[in-house]
């Protein structure tokens, strides 16, 4: 790894952007997505590589909120940015002039979170949630990253973690689903419950905010709620119960080492991961889950952008293999 990979981390809100050389992650380049067209969003992200790299840059691995075809660095589909059926491969690649790789972004932070602080692998069976505008999932079983027939395994977001059924199967509305992970527990689903808060609780902190005509957000309940406040308190606690429920199910479905919290959202820290992990183990089955941490990410918010360089990193050594 001593050549210059650059790593992406492309989310809903905002994108990072830092370069790799010989095992250490150099400052983030961080700036608000670019939603309004797709061309621009490519100029912004080719623009980004450019402030960063060296002359002796290599590669780019980029992360993306989407389904992609790995083979070719098609995104398939895209529904917080302006990417569907954009071969982002190509035209990036031909923009910085490198080759590029393309994965979901939540993939790679999996792949970041099965390493250590020295880039060592450490867990070669693990699960990520990524929390942030939406919520993303990645594996890593056997130490390597698991995509699936189409490239888009681990969406967790999408799974179904609380729909009433008592009498039919609801029509599909378009995603996120009533009742999937995204709709119940992104941090727009907190930001709906700290409003909500807000408004039933004037006396509180969030209450306060709200009757100031001041922005309620999970980030203000986050921070409310780490000062005490009961209100917010609930908010957060609830919030994270709903997280609890989607690790049970990642659990119950591949018994991992690790199931690693991350993006925006594990920056509430254990006012997350405690309820989290207590309605988590409630809901595994029996003889599952005895040897599987819950934590989270040791690469804190940079998993992403981390995750995006190794991948770069890896494709380059397994390229330099195959020759």
């Amino acid at each position: 790894m001593s050549s210059e990979v650059i790593g992406i981390d492309l989310g809903g809100t905002k994108i990072a952007t830092a370069a790799l050389r010989d095992r250490r992650l150099g400052e983030s380049l961080i700036q608000p997505t670019e939603l309004d067209s797709t061309d621009g969003l490519i100029e912004q992200l080719a623009g980004m590589v450019d402030k960063v790299r060296s002359d002796d840059l290599a590669a780019v691995g980029i992360g993306v909120p989407s389904v992609v075809e790995f083979a070719t660095g098609r995104v398939v589909s895209s529904i917080n940015i302006p990417l569907a059926n954009v071969p982002l491969r190509e035209v990036l690649g031909e923009r910085v002039g490198v080759p590029v790789f393309v994965d979901n972004d939540a993939t790679v932070a999996a792949l970041a979170e099965a390493h250590d602080d020295a880039l060592a692998l450490v867990a070669r069976n693990l699960i990520m949630i990524t929390l942030g505008t939406g919520v993303g999932g990645g594996i890593v079983l056997g130490g390597r990253i698991f995509r699936g027939a189409t490239g888009g395994a681990g969406e967790f977001g999408h799974t179904v973690i609380g729909l009433d059924i008592d009498s039919s199967v609801p029509t599909p509305e378009g995603f996120p689903h009533r009742g999937s992970l995204e709709a119940l527990a992104a941090g727009r689903a907190l930001d709906h419950l700290s409003q909500a808060i807000a408004e039933r609780s004037p006396d509180s902190e969030l209450g306060r905010l709200h009757a100031a005509g001041k922005p309620v957000t999970g980030v203000e309940a986050v921070a409310a709620a780490q000062d005490g406040d009961e209100a917010a308190t609930r908010a957060v606690h609830l919030w994270a119960e709903r997280v609890g429920i989607g690790i049970a199910n990642a659990i119950n479905t591949f018994d991992p080492e690790e199931v690693v919290l991350g993006g925006g959202g594990s920056l509430a820290g254990d006012l997350l991961l405690e309820p989290a992990r207590r309605v988590a183990h409630s809901y595994v089955h029996p003889g599952l889950g005895a040897h599987t941490t819950v934590r989270l990410a040791r690469h804190g918010v940079r998993a992403g952008v981390l995750g995006a360089a190794l991948l770069a990193a890896h494709e380059l050594d397994a390229q330099e293999t195959r020759s």
